[in-house]
């Protein structure tokens, strides 16, 4: 087995299709991530797509028609590539649910327009 220094795993082979980048590492595997992991790819022509090469000695892949590079850590670990610009959705933060009021309290009033301070 091939493996970079620290036990990396290293690609040694490379295939891009319509829909994903597939690596075959030297130890064996196979894997594949979606191409729309990659902005710069997924909008590349099949041309700019299929001009690419090993780099670090098969650590990672660069497509130097598009300025992309992905590792194959990042293949391995699920690391989609941020459009720089954009920030990631997120969920409004969920609010505690109430507890429900006793008969007896209803709620405070306060005056329209203060503070509510004295």
């Amino acid at each position: 087995m091939t493996t970079a220094a620290g036990g990396e795993p290293l690609i040694r082979e490379v295939r891009v299709t319509k829909d994903e980048i597939v690596a075959h590492l030297a130890d064996g595997r196979v894997i594949s991530v979606p191409l729309a992991w990659s902005w710069r790819l997924s909008e590349a022509t099949p041309p700019q797509r299929a001009n690419f090469r090993l780099i670090g000695a098969g650590q990672g892949i660069h497509w130097p028609d598009v300025d992309e590079d992905i590792s194959v850590e990042g293949m391995l670990h699920g690391s989609p590539a941020p459009r720089p610009g954009v920030h990631p959705v997120h969920e409004p933060a969920k609010r505690k649910a109430s507890k429900p009021r006793k008969a007896g309290n209803p709620p405070i009033q306060r005056p329209a327009g203060g503070t509510g301070r004295r």
